[in-house]
């Protein structure tokens, strides 16, 4: 079931992206040929990098994908690698928790306020703040679940799975 709601926030990252090149180029257009533009199109592009960037993550997270700097880790011991993974996802759930709390509270603040941001459109503040709230919670339950595979793999003498997918991503 977690796949499938993390392929559901890749997909929803995707239509942003797309989303974000057809308002931009919209834009663009719009200002060369007649002087004008889309209202609010800061706004939107602005949301939009808000749920291209955060949507992706718990996918991002699940095949082990983020950035790693390798070049002490490869001449540990094996049982020392799988210890600074399984750190190192401890380290993100607990970099990711406050980001979690402040996107409740700034998620729950902008629905309960009815706050806008301020222009033509004078579009809701609540929808990127929701966004950002389950892309953070994904990343989240997923890390947290990947902590738990690994100290599981670990326990028995076993690699830790590549991704989080299986080995075949």
């Amino acid at each position: 079931m977690l796949r499938r709601i993390e392929q559901f926030l890749l997909d929803l990252a995707v239509v942003a992206v797309i989303g974000l090149g057809v308002l931009i180029t919209t834009t663009v257009l719009l200002r060369v040929f007649l002087n004008s533009g889309v209202p609010d199109a800061i706004v939107m592009v602005r949301e939009l990098m808000v749920a291209a960037i955060v949507l992706p993550l718990a996918v991002t997270t699940a095949q082990r994908s983020h950035i790693a700097v390798e070049f002490i880790s490869n001449r540990l011991s094996e049982g020392g690698q799988k210890t600074l993974v399984v750190l190192g996802s401890v380290f993100g759930l607990l970099a990711l928790a406050p980001l979690i709390y402040a996107g409740w509270r700034e998620a729950a603040h902008a629905m309960s306020s009815g706050s806008f941001f301020f222009g033509e459109l004078m579009l809701p503040k609540w929808p990127g703040r929701v966004i950002f709230l389950i892309g953070m919670s994904f990343c989240w339950l997923r890390l947290l679940l990947m902590v738990v595979g690994d100290v599981q793999a670990m326990r028995r003498g076993a690699p830790l799975a590549e991704t989080a997918y299986g080995k075949e991503g």
